[in-house]
């Protein structure tokens, strides 16, 4: 019975890295029943920082730690995006907030557990669809679970508008809405959630987007509000990308849209913003 314990422990490292996290559904899979996970956890060889999620211990648990692990042993269709994948990329610098919240973009939202563990941030969820038209058909292009570090396979699915960040010790591979991305992302928290003049700040420092990437993303967005702030924000600080994208292919609708209430409505883009910002710097 001892031996038998030892073989199944040793499994237990093998199929999960020390500081990852699962859920009960998974070790049920792999074959550790919940006296089992109750012996583990009595034994410390597990922990159990929320009710039906398991880690080997391994220090204090980071909010990356839970996404890399949602993304990975839990084959969860989730990428950090918005705000915090331009935080991680070193975009974000006038976008601080006191509360730190952590955005995720999936096809489907993240199990109930994440906001019960110990980790000081709220995860907010998007459903991606709902921006961009070919993310409904992303579900066949995951990034394989297999692979933990950035030198795995996994790279082959990952779709163009998609990055991998190495995180941690080990280079974890977390996985994130490239700057093009998530600078639409971001926009489509405007003007409720995020704020004219720290978006206008960030698009003064966005000197280096790939214009074949936004223009491809600009056809493929679904708000005419986002595409329309895009390009306001885009004439004002006038960077080098933008003569490379074809702004006649992008469909910007018809018809005013109020964002602010008493605000100045922007002749080019039939958008309401704040008094005081010129369509140019």
């Amino acid at each position: 019975m001892a031996e038998q314990t030892e073989r199944k422990l040793n499994h237990l490292e093998r199929l999960l890295p020390e500081g990852l996290l699962v859920d009960a559904a998974w070790l049920s899979k792999h074959g550790y029943s919940t006296s089992l996970r109750s012996q583990y956890v009595t034994g410390g060889w597990l922990e159990h920082p929320a009710r039906g999620v398991y880690q080997r211990p391994r220090g204090s648990l980071s909010w990356q730690q839970v996404v890399i692990s949602l993304q990975t042993l839990l084959a969860q269709d989730l990428v950090v995006g918005g705000r915090s994948a331009l935080e991680l990329q070193g975009f974000a610098h006038y976008l601080a907030r006191e509360k730190k919240e952590v955005h995720l973009y999936g096809s489907k939202r993240p199990p109930a557990w994440l906001s019960k563990l110990p980790l000081g941030v709220q995860f907010a969820y998007h459903n991606r669809a709902r921006l961009f038209r070919s993310c409904a058909k992303q579900a066949d292009a995951k990034v394989s679970p297999d692979p933990l570090t950035e030198h795995g396979t996994g790279n082959k699915l990952l779709p163009a508008d998609l990055v991998v960040q190495p995180w941690g010790q080990w280079g974890w591979r977390l996985i994130l809405s490239s700057p093009e991305r998530a600078v639409l992302e971001l926009l489509d928290e405007l003007p409720f959630r995020e704020s004219f003049e720290q978006v206008d700040r960030l698009f003064e420092g966005l000197v280096n987007l790939g214009p074949r990437r936004l223009e491809k993303l600009l056809l493929d967005c679904r708000s005419i509000k986002v595409k329309r702030l895009f390009f306001f924000f885009a004439d004002r600080h006038q960077h080098a990308w933008l003569r490379r994208i074809d702004k006649n292919a992008i469909d910007l609708g018809s018809g005013k849209r109020m964002l602010i209430r008493g605000g100045t409505l922007n002749s080019a883009y039939q958008i309401t913003v704040p008094q005081g910002f010129d369509a140019v710097q």
